[in-house]
């Protein structure tokens, strides 16, 4: 099976770009105003993974000015070591083989959002997993059975 591309990255309500996949929202919070049917046409995001957004503290604090960029990202990277994100960084990661998508979020400048942050551990956990063979494809499950020979 072939490999997709890496994932890449955009900007909530921006034109779609070609070759962008499916567009995962990693905001904490939905866009205001707008209703979840609307999310999609209006170019926010497809599928919507709040859980990998920084905490409502930590970006509370970064907007504030009390942190630091560096310090934020190292709190926001120490976030995503749990076990909860981690898992999926490493689906985001899996999936990237055989997958395109991009990340979002509502920040203008990228280099000084959450997402640049976010994107190099996909990309990290992309190469820690080989490219999927092509699965094989079986009329029924009894004939998944016969090929396998587990018991039925």
């Amino acid at each position: 099976m072939k490999s997709s591309s890496p994932p890449g990255h955009y900007r909530y309500g921006t034109p779609r770009s070609p070759g962008e996949g499916w567009r995962v929202g990693v905001t904490r919070h939905p866009p205001r105003g707008i209703r979840k049917a609307e999310w999609r046409q209006r170019g926010y995001f497809d599928l919507w993974l709040p859980q990998l957004a920084p905490s409502a503290a930590l970006l509370k604090a970064y907007l504030d000015e009390k942190l630091t960029w560096a310090v934020f990202a190292r709190r926001y990277r120490a976030e995503m070591r749990q076990p909860d994100c981690q898992r999926l960084i490493d689906l985001l990661g899996a999936l990237s083989h055989t997958s395109m998508f991009s990340i979002g979020c509502f920040c203008q400048d990228e280099s000084r959002c959450h997402r640049s942050l976010l994107l190099p551990l996909i990309l990290h956990s992309r190469a820690s997993f080989p490219a999927a063979e092509a699965p094989r494809s079986f009329a029924s499950p009894p004939c998944y059975l016969a090929e396998t020979g587990l018991p039925d």
